[in-house]
Formats: structure tokens, C-alpha cells, sequence
């Protein structure tokens, strides 16, 4: 048995040459896991449905992603031009992270090789996030009873101001973001809870303030657990603001995960993000998240 991971080649969508944001990553971090000996074989997720997505975005947004008819400021604020091949990406993303969570129900733990889109909300996306795939999956496993209570554990350097709107008035989803505080988005959301870092943090106090938050988190309990495990907190990201190193990132996946699965908690993680001035260096961080997760299996 080996750790379920998705991909699909659709994950990488073609954008303008000169966009912020790699792309490209999705497709080389499979192939990097594939590599290493992560994963033999990836499971391929379809395109999420109507139903399944209007649970977190209004039938209008959905319908303006689908036909291609998002006006131009709208498109800007996401930073993707809304084209065939990032409409297909968004369905495609989002279905993932519904799969990642659906098998990590049987096997405590799963990823998705892309996701983590936390500032799309329920009528507009943003920041490089189209559809909210992890509020969709959270939905999805309410909506069929596979979980009650589920916990959104964000350590994404930016906010995640989308799950928080989403949830806003969900008491069954907690959402838990730890983020730079003077990083994007400029205007905070509220989560149920909120850790706001300092810039320039290194490892030791980020871990210790993680550690932390964790040991009261645990104070509740829940039936499932999204990990946002973006690596934007990297000392050397482009947008991170943050100064953890290589092995800060590392510890920090090891400390969630291991949290969660010694209680037998199920955990879907998702990539969130990552704007490394390395690419190979970006792989190489993403790739942490899968490393250990499938230590356990």
C-alpha cells in the first residue's frame, strides 16, 4: 500500500509566459515524486461537478468560470486569464482535493499534488485561487456525512481569507490560519482563529508558536483535517516575508501530520503556496509534504 497522491497532467495550465506564478510546478513535482519512489502511480481525479461546487460559490461565479465570461477586472484580481486551459485546471484542481479527501477517509492520510486555493470566495476568486477547493471538499464530506466536525489547518505564509469567509458561520468547520501579518491579502478576514506572525520569523519561534496553537487545537475534537502546507514561508520565497529554513518546513509537515495521525484523525493536504527564487528548490519543498505523509505508509 502506498500513500494515495493525485495529479493530473491538466494541473498545468497555460497562462502568460511572463505570470508570477509557476505553473509549472504541478507537472514537475509529479514527476519528482514519481522519482524519488513517493508514488508508482497517481490517482487521476475528474473534472468537480456543478453540484458539488455550488455548495461553496454561487451558481453565477461557477457559471462565469465555466463559459469563460468572468469580466477582465475580475480576471486580473485572480491573476489568471480565464482561457479553456485554466478552466479546465480549476474543475480538474478542485475534483483532486474532493478524491484526496475521499481516500484519506480510508487511509488517514492522502494528497492532492495541487489545491490549497484559500482566497476564492464564494462569488469571486483571487490571488491565483479560481475555486475554493478545499471549502468544496469540506462541504462535499459534510454534505454526505462522511465527516461532522472538520478542522482547516492553514499555514500558507498568506491568510486564508476565502475559507474564513466561507465558513464564517459554520460552526462545524474551524478554521485556523497562521499567516505573515503584513503579508496579502492587505484586508484580513476573520477566522475562527488567527495567528499573525511578524516578519522575518525564523524556525525556532515559528515551530514553538506552532506547537502551541496545536496543543490547543486539540482541545476539540474533529472527524477530518485539511493541512494547507504552503512553503511560501521559505526564507528565500518571493512573496514569504518569513525566514524558515529547509528544515523548518520539513519539521513543520512532520509536526502536523504526526499530530493528527496519532489520533486517527483523517488529513487531506493540499499544496498551498510557493514562489521560490529556486524552482528546483520549490519542488524540492513542496515535495516535503508527500515525503512525509507517506512515511507512514
Amino acid at each position: 500500500m502506498e500513500l494515495p497522491v493525485i495529479n493530473h497532467p491538466d494541473y498545468v495550465a497555460k497562462i502568460n509566459d511572463d505570470n508570477k506564478f509557476p505553473i509549472k510546478k504541478f507537472g514537475a513535482l509529479a514527476k519528482y515524486l514519481l522519482k524519488i519512489g513517493v508514488v508508482k502511480k497517481f490517482h487521476i481525479p475528474k473534472e468537480c461537478s456543478f453540484e458539488t461546487l455550488k455548495t461553496s460559490h454561487s451558481e453565477e461565479y461557477i457559471n462565469h468560470i465555466k463559459n469563460k465570461t468572468l469580466d477582465i477586472r475580475s480576471q486580473k484580481r485572480i491573476g489568471f486569464p480565464i482561457n479553456d486551459s485554466v478552466v479546465k485546471r480549476s474543475f480538474v484542481a478542485t475534483g483532486g482535493t474532493v478524491l484526496a479527501s475521499k481516500l484519506a477517509l480510508d487511509t488517514k492520510l492522502a494528497c492532492n499534488t495541487a489545491g490549497g486555493s484559500h482566497h476564492a470566495t464564494f462569488d469571486s476568486g483571487a490571488g491565483y485561487c479560481v475555486f475554493n477547493d478545499v471549502a468544496v471538499a469540506a462541504n462535499y464530506l459534510k454534505n454526505k456525512g462522511y465527516a461532522k466536525k472538520i478542522l482547516i489547518i492553514d499555514l500558507d505564509v498568506h491568510q486564508g481569507n476565502g475559507n474564513s469567509e466561507i465558513f464564517k458561520n459554520d460552526k462545524d468547520v474551524l478554521t485556523f490560519s497562521m499567516h505573515c501579518a503584513s503579508n496579502y491579502p492587505a484586508k484580513k478576514s476573520k477566522s475562527d482563529i488567527d495567528i499573525e506572525l511578524k516578519d522575518n520569523m525564523e524556525d525556532n519561534e515559528y515551530l514553538n508558536i506552532l506547537n502551541k496553537s496545536l496543543k490547543e487545537l486539540n482541545n476539540n475534537t474533529y472527524d477530518f483535517i485539511f493541512y494547507v502546507a504552503g512553503v511560501d514561508i521559505h526564507h528565500e520565497d518571493r512573496l514569504g516575508k518569513l525566514k524558515v529554513t529547509d528544515e523548518g518546513i520539513n519539521k513543520r509537515d512532520q509536526i502536523v501530520i504526526e499530530n493528527f495521525y496519532s489520533k486517527n484523525i483523517p488529513l487531506c493536504g493540499v499544496l498551498g503556496g510557493g514562489y521560490n527564487k529556486s524552482f528546483d528548490k520549490l519542488i524540492e519543498l513542496h515535495s516535503m509534504l508527500h515525503k512525509n505523509c507517506s512515511r507512514y505508509f
